[in-house]
């Protein structure tokens, strides 16, 4: 049986290996993946980026993050679709099992577990855990939760696998088979969507998940104002109350950057997130405020369309000859100045990941991409490059792209739309109205899972961009349930060249996070890298200074 260690214990271990790293001065890269990579960082400890001081000290925290919850999800964090979701709604439910700074699954509200066969999970539930009305967590709650989310129709379904059945085992236990063998299961139960619910409460109509939130996790809601700021109170329920040293948080939605860095520098907002790398330098002449660079899984992709009739497009080989002419290194570099690193379609800072460098696209020149793209009868038709206006990095790298792909003889007119519009035409219209598109995905915790989307009859959003392929959809299959290291290891290298050869969704360079805190107010636990956009992972171990 797999027994890890409690989360509590861990810290206190990170927390040595801190100080002892804070004597040696340490160095250690934060990715990988690109030849070069991001500019090393200095850790706190194995790891973290920043380790919370040790003490008794409580008191409040304002933190201020880019965006809400989506709204027309409400709040059922089973529906819920974003990054951004997944961490607010974070604070007050917890899940089964979740990782840590290694990618690596520990409990949460499941103890430990236990897989007799390949097919079968046992999780033995905490029987200590609580919803914040006081009503003890039931393997029935565990059980009807996850038959709930299958049944959901959310984006989080396509990663749970092929469930055959769940089953309150007993009062302590909840069983769940599968029909083949799913690698990542583990893993798709560490996020948000699949948290546990109050079951009882929802079936007597007491609770409505749209509008209200009860958890077992360390916050409960006080107030929310839809894309202003969100009011927490420290949940007395949580298993883990008495050590919460931020007892009361309040999340404030800011758009602006330069208002967060404002604040950050002012020591108004406690932590801020920020999406511009420049974030960096511009604070650098605070002396109380400190960014970080959290390498996350998400990355950015380039769609290359090859479903619109009468597209040049359609070639395959006109397709690859474009994925071949843009450079993800000069992407990282010049577009965020090193703070990024290239990857393949499996996230390089995941344990098993792909080695770009091997990638086919990369192996050609430019003047190589140029001549391909003549062989393939490309006939000098402008190209629409759409962005959405929501992320300005974006435009940058839209701008970067097309003189790349100008060097080969392709002219890319760049289209910026609202999110709406943006939606409508590459995801929503079939097949897609526009060429070339630029996004990202999340990566999440295990290296096949963000390879599901690259099958269309699992995605579904990519229908009108996207071709089936049967050997992609196979090596897809094969890396999601090969559960020997170095074989699957194989099998992702071989997917990840297979869709690099089709060049139809285009991973580029990892999204970085940048996250600042005011070192005189707050002293918080940030990880190296975070795979479900949670960097308030540990927010149980921030320790308020000076309040």
């Amino acid at each position: 049986m797999y027994r890890p260690s409690r989360l509590r214990l861990r810290t206190r271990a990170i927390a040595t290996a801190a100080l002892a790293l804070a004597l040696t001065g340490t160095l250690v890269a934060c990715g990988s993946g690109g030849p070069a990579g991001p500019a090393p960082q200095e850790e706190a400890a194995p790891g973290f980026l920043t380790v919370a001081e040790a003490g008794d000290s409580t008191g409040s925290a304002t933190i201020q993050v880019d965006y809400d919850t989506a709204e027309a999800n409400g709040l059922d964090p089973q529906t819920a679709q974003t990054a951004r979701s997944w961490m607010i709604l974070g604070l007050v439910y917890e899940t089964l099992v979740s990782v840590d700074e290694n990618f690596e699954i520990q409990p949460g509200l499941a103890s430990s577990w236990e897989q007799p066969d390949e097919l079968t999970y046992v999780f033995t539930i905490d029987t200590s855990a609580s919803f914040s009305n006081g009503r003890g967590v039931t393997t029935e709650d565990v059980a009807e939760s996850l038959e709930r989310l299958t049944e959901s129709g959310g984006v989080w379904v396509g990663q749970l696998g092929p469930i055959e059945s769940i089953e309150a085992t007993d009062d302590t236990t909840v069983t769940v088979k599968l029909s083949e063998p799913y690698v990542p299961f583990l893993a798709s139960l560490a996020n948000t969507p699949a948290a546990v619910l109050p079951i009882e409460e929802i079936d007597a109509g007491e609770v409505d998940l749209a509008t209200e939130m009860l958890g077992t996790g360390p916050y409960t809601v006080v107030e929310h104002r839809q894309d202003e700021s969100w009011t927490f109170a420290a949940n007395p329920e949580w298993r883990e109350a008495d050590s919460l040293r931020v007892t009361d948080l309040t999340l404030q939605i800011v758009g602006q950057e330069s208002t967060r860095q404002a604040a950050l520098r002012e020591g108004s907002a406690d932590l801020v997130n920020f999406n511009n790398v420049d974030s960096l330098t511009l604070l650098s002449d605070s002396p109380a405020a400190r960014v970080v660079n959290q390498t996350q899984t998400d990355f950015y992709y380039l769609i290359v369309n090859s479903q619109q009739p009468g597209s040049p497009l359609q070639d395959q080989d006109v397709r690859f000859a474009i994925n071949a002419a843009v450079d993800r290194q000069a992407v990282a570099d010049i577009v965020l100045a090193g703070e990024s690193s290239p990857t393949g379609v499996t996230p390089s800072n995941l344990p098993g990941a792909c080695e770009v460098d091997a990638l086919p696209s990369r192996q050609l020149s430019a003047e190589e991409a140029g001549q391909l793209l003549a062989d393939g009868g490309f006939d000098d038709r402008t190209l629409s490059l759409l962005l959405y206006t929501e992320e300005p990095v974006l435009a940058q790298m839209a701008q970067l792209i097309q003189q790349q792909l100008a060097e080969i003889g392709v002219t890319v007119e760049i289209e910026q739309y609202d999110t709406a519009t943006f939606t409508s035409r590459v995801f929503t219209t079939q097949p897609g109205d526009f060429d070339l598109a630029l996004g990202w995905f999340a990566g999440y915790g295990d290296p096949s899972m963000v390879t599901r989307w690259w099958n269309p009859e699992i995605a579904g959003f990519n229908t009108g961009f996207t071709g089936g392929h049967d050997d992609l959809n196979e090596l897809i299959a094969q890396g999601a349930s090969e559960s020997d290291p170095a074989a699957r290891a194989e099998t992702l290298a071989e997917l990840c060249r297979t869709a690099d050869e089709y060049s139809e969704i285009v991973p580029l360079v990892h999204r970085p996070s940048l996250i600042g805190y005011h070192t005189e107010t707050l002293s918080p636990t940030i990880s190296s890298n975070e795979g479900y956009g949670d960097f308030l992972r540990y927010i149980g171990d921030f320790a308020p200074l000076g309040k």
